[in-house]
């Protein structure tokens, strides 16, 4: 028994399945019971000491046929295959099927039949690993398999191959339309012919199952009923085996159970085969209908309506039983159907029964005041709703505050201590600690030295261990370590500086806790820093600037230089005469600059790609593919002749690693569109930083100057961003200083929605709130801007939701008064058709041109 077991040992520690399964069906009795003895304790032997290491990768498949071929019962067989640690560390079907029948081939019939049982109800989903292994024990045996969704539900999982063949059919595919599981399983199937859409259809033509069954399959799933996604599969399965105006008449009561409550698709298809079917009897038609104009979706009241124009039309003895279901069309939440349905009423009203028209006056005070006295008129009778008061929107809100003075600065190692407890990752505290920190440095050392000994020192075995420093905080723990004389190595601001790889926003930031650290090193650091900011927006006032100036050149010190080059990038872009003045009497080079100094402007532009690798001008309304859009800024400065503020305002094109991301706009309070142009890239869905670069936008509202493409992408995308309504503050807070580029926010805005980046919905909600808050002039300007790139070209399908964007615009215009014709609404206006879409675009073309020339002149 020791060599059977020595053998069947060293065939699974050397991987070798194929002749391990060889091996274990020459094994007699006595033999398989000692290797199902020994099997355990291998098993701990091989797992190693990690109970989460994958050490068993190499082995699981000896281990599972050694177990398979010489446990005893099926109970412990079963058990043995699904324990866990045999199992594929990341999930999957089993890869040893074939050998594990190979080793279970010589036993018993009955004792077979009663593992593929056990196995099957061991299954929990479609994607269990031991589906493989059940099904072709269960097609082996030939046994009728034990109910259990997970088993239908793996089956159609594994595809139709050969399925004609497939002893299982007969069994399975009565359970594949009640299983739960399946319709999510089968729910990318739909290309017709292929796939379970083509294999069944084509099994039923062959006459291998019943296309009865089918049909008679799809319809008992739809009643059993079920999310969208639950029976999509079933909806294209029954489309795909098209019944005929004869099978459908067989399900006439079925599909009429399906018109009340079924989601959309599967009432669609019931309206469909209800349609096709000849001769319904009236109760049945007005049952139909009845239940179609009651529904929510449009799509379902709009064939309702038409199925019900036409029946009458042809027979005109059903205008009897039409004035029920019209009467519930009369409180759809579409004008254009209320009307079609008014229309409707109105024209059979001389062929209804006196009791049909009472109902249709009863509901008259649904519709709109206008068509509600139309209404009115035709039958005699009916309460006319009141007409709603014309909103007039308000008057903007005035601009708050730009910005205002933050905390004082820190004056005691105490405070100090405290600040570092409560620090939040914000740029407020940051600066203030920063400053805190070289101020208590000259001022006070001990206490500085007690006070960020435990806090800012305890981790400096980890900090010096890294390869840079790309955090604001670990400069700053090393300023300290440095402070404290705990310092493992000397020029640590020159050693963990990052070369590149960060934006020109944090490589500045790093720059200046490079320079303390050194200064701390050499003894240099002046007695206060010259950047720390006089306002929450991150401005600092010239007048203290220079003030610091002067306490510092009276100490005899130097400023450093990266402190003041991020000062001047923070000063306001008014000029303060008597600051410069001021500075001008300072024996300092710093004191030069500060007088001299001008705001720099910087040029922005920013270039639109998709990262498909399409060459040339994207076709952004193109739906053949997903857009996978990236926003490329760049920026172009006069040289300064200070590098770091050159580095700064030159944006390079790529991408950069957001190490701050919220810090930025602080940086750059007086570049408003530079500071986004930083933002952009990591601006849309697919990025990580997505929504922290979105909330920068009410920062971004209070900087200073000029707004363009930068700007306004970022405001765009988020006044799309269903999380949040605070973008309509800031749109409103800009345009009541008139710095709103709405014309580049909306052709930024429109390029969102086209590319799939923002949903219409969120978008129209939130202009149209900041329309109803004042914001109408602005709000005209952004949609008018975007329709160009929103409207269909000839033959394309619209956009959903774009019928609403349409009428947020002409709403808007209507507030401000706007005029002038927009060519691309002309010529949609002008197309041939009567849809929803087209009615509202044309609606809102006449009123830019009314009382004009058709230009916007008026003639």
């Amino acid at each position: 028994m020791d060599d059977h077991w020595g053998e069947i040992r060293k065939l699974i520690e050397a991987r070798r399945a194929e002749r391990l399964a060889e091996r274990v069906r020459t094994l007699g009795d006595e033999g398989r019971r000692e290797v199902a003895v020994r099997l355990p304790g291998l098993l701990k032997e091989l797992r190693g000491v990690d109970r989460w290491d994958d050490g068993l990768s190499g082995y699981r498949v000896g281990l599972r046929v050694a177990g398979a071929g010489c446990l005893g019962g099926a109970a412990a067989v079963t058990s043995w295959l699904y324990r866990r640690d045999l199992a594929p560390r990341w999930g999957g079907a089993d890869n040893d099927v074939d050998l594990v029948l190979a080793v279970l081939a010589d036993r018993p019939a009955a004792w077979r039949a009663d593992l593929a049982e056990r196995l099957v109800l061991r299954l929990r989903s479609a994607d269990d690993r031991g589906v493989e292994l059940a099904l072709a024990l269960l097609r082996e045996t030939g046994i009728e398999p034990p109910p259990h969704d997970p088993l239908v539900a793996g089956w159609v999982d594994r595809g139709p191959a050969r399925l004609g063949e497939d002893p299982l059919l007969d069994h399975l595919l009565p359970r594949l339309f009640e299983a739960e599981g399946v319709g999510r399983t089968l729910q990318w199937d739909r290309e017709p012919g292929r796939g379970w859409l083509g294999a069944l259809p084509n099994l039923a033509e062959a006459g291998r199952v019943k296309r009865e069954a089918l049909i008679d399959g799809c319809v008992r799933r739809f009643l059993r009923g079920g999310t969208p996604t639950d029976l999509r599969f079933f909806v294209r399965l029954h489309e795909a085996l098209a019944p005929s105006p004869a099978e459908a008449s067989c399900h006439v009561r079925d599909y009429l159970h399906l018109l009340p409550a079924a989601p959309g698709p599967v009432a669609e298809l019931a309206v469909k085969r209800l349609r096709s079917c000849a001769e319904l009897p009236a109760d049945d038609l007005a049952e139909a209908w009845d239940c179609l104009l009651f529904r929510p979706e449009r799509t379902l009241v709009r064939a309702g309506l038409s199925w019900l124009a036409r029946s009458v039309k042809r027979t005109p003895a059903l205008a009897e039983v039409i004035a029920a279901p019209l009467a519930r069309a009369f409180a759809a939440d579409s004008a254009e159907l209320q009307e079609t349905a008014a229309g409707l009423a109105m024209t059979y009203a001389d062929d209804m029964p006196e009791e049909g028209r009472a109902a249709l006056r009863e509901a008259i005070g649904f519709l709109p005041p206008a068509l509600g006295r139309r209404a009115a008129a035709a039958f005699a009778g009916g309460a006319v709703a009141e007409a709603e008061a014309m909103f007039t929107p308000p008057s903007p809100p005035p601009a708050p505050e730009r910005a205002r003075a933050v905390e004082p600065p820190i004056r005691s190692a105490e405070e100090l201590s405290q600040t570092i407890t409560e620090w939040t990752d914000s740029w407020q505290s940051w600066e203030r600690l920063l400053a805190g920190f070289v101020v208590l440095a000259g001022r006070d050392r001990p206490g500085l030295v007690a006070a960020t000994r435990d806090r800012l020192t305890a981790e400096h075995a980890w900090t010096y261990a890294q390869e840079t420093w790309p955090r604001a905080e670990q400069w700053l723990r090393g300023a300290a370590t440095a402070l404290n004389g705990d310092a493992r190595t000397r020029h640590a601001w020159r050693r963990f500086l990052p070369g590149r790889g960060l934006a020109g926003p944090d490589l500045l930031l790093l720059h200046r806790g490079a320079e303390i650290l050194r200064a701390v090193e050499e003894d240099t650091l002046p007695p206060v820093l010259l950047a720390t900011p006089t306002h929450d927006t991150g401005h600092v006032a010239a007048a203290e600037l220079v003030r610091r100036l002067e306490v510092i050149e009276a100490a005899g010190a130097k400023p450093l230089a990266a402190d003041l080059q991020q000062a001047l990038l923070r000063l306001p872009r008014t000029p303060d005469p008597e600051a410069a003045e001021r500075a001008a009497r300072l024996t300092s080079a710093a004191g030069g600059i500060v007088a001299g100094w001008t705001c720099p402007e910087a040029h922005v532009t920013m270039e639109w790609t998709c990262e498909w690798g399409h060459q040339g001008p994207h076709d952004w309304r193109d739906r053949s593919h997903a857009h996978h859009v990236r926003l490329a800024p760049a920026a172009v400065a006069a040289p300064t002749g200070l590098p770091l503020i050159d580095l700064v305002l030159s944006v390079p094109g790529h991408w950069a690693e957001p190490e701050h991301v919220h810090w930025w706009p602080s940086t750059l309070p007086s570049h408003r569109e530079v500071a986004a142009a930083y933002l952009t890239p990591h601006l849309l869905q697919h990025y990580w930083y997505g929504p922290v670069v979105r909330a920068q936008a009410r920062h971004l509202a209070r900087a200073e100057g000029p707004a363009g493409p930068a700007f306004s992408a970022v405001l765009a995308r988020a006044l799309g961003d269903r999380n949040t309504r605070e973008p309509v503050d800031v749109l409103l807070e800009v345009a009541a200083r008139d710095e709103l580029p709405a014309a580049e926010i909306g052709r930024q805005a429109g390029l969102l929605l086209v590319s799939g980046e923002v949903r219409m919905i969120d978008m129209v909600a939130a202009l149209d709130e900041a329309a109803r808050r004042g914001g109408h002039d602005q709000v005209w300007r952004i949609a008018a801007a975007a329709l160009p790139a929103l409207l269909p070209a000839p033959g394309e399908r619209p956009r959903g939701g774009l019928t609403g964007f349409v009428t947020l615009a002409r709403m808007a215009a209507e507030w401000c008064d706007a005029r002038g014709e927009i060519p691309e609404v002309r010529d949609v206006a002008a197309r041939k058709g009567n849809s929803g879409l087209l009615r509202e675009i044309r609606r809102l073309h006449d009123r830019l041109t009314e009382g004009t020339d058709g230009t916007g002149q008026e003639g």
